[in-house]
């Protein structure tokens, strides 16, 4: 059959010493190294924009007002150090700690575009825009859209 057209491997490692090999060299698991650093991380993010909500408040604007222009501050923000490739790092130390809050979702849609600006603004940049974007919006609003029909009915009834 098939397995007769197959030639004998050249290695002579038995499976049991490939088993022992192949543990040898794989990583060690850092999941408490990499849980303590996303938290710190995530919670930066977030205190970083409590702090600003709570400055606007402080300063005589509505509560909803400060959490609508902190959060575009933070996109910003998000999309600039990107931007300066400083996001990145942010990322690689922080890891789920910076892609949880908004800017992580900043990071996700400017990324893409800038990877592909050399193709042009329409091709490149238009694009890959909304390349994590998109199934995010539809979801979200075929969600939200779900969500208020049923408020709406439960409303009614």
């Amino acid at each position: 059959m098939a397995s007769q057209n197959l030639r004998q491997p050249t290695i002579g490692v038995t499976p049991d010493e490939y088993q022992n090999l192949s543990k040898q060299f794989t990583p060690k698991p850092t999941v408490v190294k990499n849980t303590v650093r996303a938290f710190f991380i995530g919670g930066l993010i977030c205190a970083i924009g409590q702090v600003m909500i709570n400055l606007m408040v402080m300063g005589g604007m509505a509560l909803t007002q400060a959490q609508t222009v902190a959060t575009a501050v933070l996109i910003f923000l998000g999309t600039l150090l990107t931007g300066l490739g400083v996001y990145d790092e942010i990322a690689r130390f922080g890891g789920a700690g910076a892609f949880i809050p908004v800017t992580g979702f900043a990071n996700s849609i400017v990324s893409p575009a800038l990877e592909f600006k050399r193709e042009g603004y329409v091709a490149g940049v238009g694009s890959r825009l909304f390349m994590v974007a998109g199934p995010v919006l539809v979801y979200g609003i075929s969600t939200s859209i779900l969500v208020g029909l049923i408020y709406y009915l439960l409303l009614i009834f």
